[in-house]
Parts: C-alpha cells; sequence; structure tokens
C-alpha cells in the first residue's frame, strides 16, 4: 500500500465525539497517522506480520493503519470508553474484529498527580456535569499490566501518547510501559521541546532513540478553552529500539 493510499483510507474514521481536556485527546490525523506507520514498515518493516500494541489508541486511527500495512494482531489499549466505543465502530466499519482487541485499561500511574493536573480533572468533572445535569461517579479503570496477558509478547509499539501538558509526566509514562513490553521497536510522538530529556530517558530503559521527522502538529479547536481555530506544534516522530536486553534494561 501506498502512503496516499494508506493515508486517503483511514480519511473516513471517527474521531472523539467530546473530546476530554484532562486526557489531551487530540486525533491522531490521517496524515500524521499515515507517515508514522508507513514509515515503520517501509524503512524498518515493523509492521508486516508483527504484533503490534497501540498503547492510548483512542479513536483506533494507528491500530486500523497498522493492519492495513500488514499487521498480524494488533493490542489496542485506552482509558476512555466512550472512545473505545468510536475505536470499535471504526474497527467495524474496515471489518478488523479478527486483527484488532481493544482493552480498556490506564497505561500506568503517576505516582503524584500534579497540582494543574488535580484542578484541570476537578475542572472537567465540573463541566461534565454540569452539560449533562448530573454527576456520575468516576469509574474504576484498573492499570494496563502486560503480565496479566498470558506471556503475549510484542515486536512493536505504536503510540501518540499525551504531551504531559495537563498532566505532567505522563508522556514519560507512556514511553516507560512501551519500553517494557516492546521486543523490537517503539515509535511515538513527542514535543520536539522535550526531545533530549526523552532521548536520555530512553537509555535508561535500554532503547536508543532516533528522530526520524520533526512534524507540525495542528491541533485543532476541539474544546472550549481553544481560542484560535488552529495551533501547531512541533513534534518529534520518534523510533526507539532496543539495544539492550530486557533483564539488563529493568537493572539500570
Amino acid at each position: 500500500m501506498k502512503l496516499k493510499e494508506l493515508e486517503s483510507e483511514l480519511q473516513p474514521l471517527k474521531g472523539f465525539e467530546t473530546p476530554k481536556r484532562e486526557l489531551e485527546q487530540y486525533v491522531t490525523n490521517p496524515h500524521l497517522a499515515s507517515r508514522l506507520l508507513f514509515s515503520a514498515e517501509s524503512s524498518f518493516g515493523d509492521l508486516d506480520d508483527k504484533r503490534v500494541l497501540d498503547l492510548g489508541c483512542g479513536c483506533g486511527v494507528l491500530s486500523i493503519g497498522a493492519v492495513m500495512l500488514g499487521a498480524a494482531s494488533v493490542l489496542s489499549v485506552d482509558v476512555d470508553s466512550a472512545a473505545l466505543a468510536i475505536a470499535r465502530e471504526n474497527i467495524a466499519s474496515v471489518e478488523m474484529e479478527d486483527e484488532i482487541e481493544l482493552v480498556h485499561a490506564r497505561i500506568g500511574t503517576l505516582k503524584e498527580p500534579t497540582a494543574r493536573a488535580v484542578k484541570d480533572a476537578a475542572l472537567a468533572a465540573a463541566a461534565a456535569a454540569e452539560e449533562e445535569g448530573e454527576k456520575e461517579e468516576e469509574e474504576d479503570v484498573p492499570v494496563f499490566d502486560p503480565k496479566a496477558l498470558g506471556g503475549r509478547e510484542f515486536d512493536t509499539v505504536v503510540m501518540n501518547p499525551p504531551f504531559g501538558t495537563w498532566n505532567q509526566g505522563i508522556d514519560m509514562v507512556f514511553l516507560e510501559v512501551a519500553c517494557q513490553v516492546a521486543e523490537t521497536a517503539v515509535y511515538s510522538l513527542h514535543k520536539t521541546s522535550t526531545r533530549e530529556f526523552i532521548l536520555k530517558k530512553a537509555k535508561t530503559l535500554g532503547f536508543e532513540g532516533e528522530v526520524l521527522a520533526e512534524m507540525k502538529y495542528a491541533l485543532p479547536k476541539t474544546m472550549a478553552f481553544h481560542k484560535a481555530k488552529s495551533v501547531d506544534i512541533q513534534v518529534d516522530f520518534f523510533r526507539f529500539v532496543r539495544v539492550a536486553p530486557r533483564a539488563a534494561a529493568a537493572a539500570v
């Protein structure tokens, strides 16, 4: 499949109906998604016939694109049940129910939520309650535990994690989990401003990071606090490749 064809196939997929600010829910648009996935396969062969894990899958764009490029199976994990419902609909629309499995779970946990994160979560909950006319109790979502998968392994991890704007440090939590489970490589997007820190962090996890491209992530006006119609954020498209055995990486 050619790059333009992949981007075109991803275009009809549905995005978030009501994005949650505290989860930094921004759809991985077809332009970015297609380039991330196409590079992973065409340059490194990390998707075709591979076992793929999509962390923070959202509406399933990366998962679906991975299968389009030949992934043998994809496990797609997200904390938000509403996002998973949309992902399930998208997956059904392309008849990939046999290749993609959805899991409702949280990607790791921060040791201590920042004051900003706590305040933001409270404001978001209050706004949702006011809009719906009632306040629902927050669902107790389990933390994603790879050990509970019965020895299931993954060759490649793909993800577009939260940047940590509203929940500081969550981007590193995603990277840590990805590096714990990836046998070969991790593909991810991160703010360019965090590049050096991320490269150093990857080394402590037994991975060597490489910036494959510096890209513009156009964030559309999808939330109430957004003032501009769109904001461009400079992001790095990373490939992290395992260079140390798991045991050695864990001991660092």
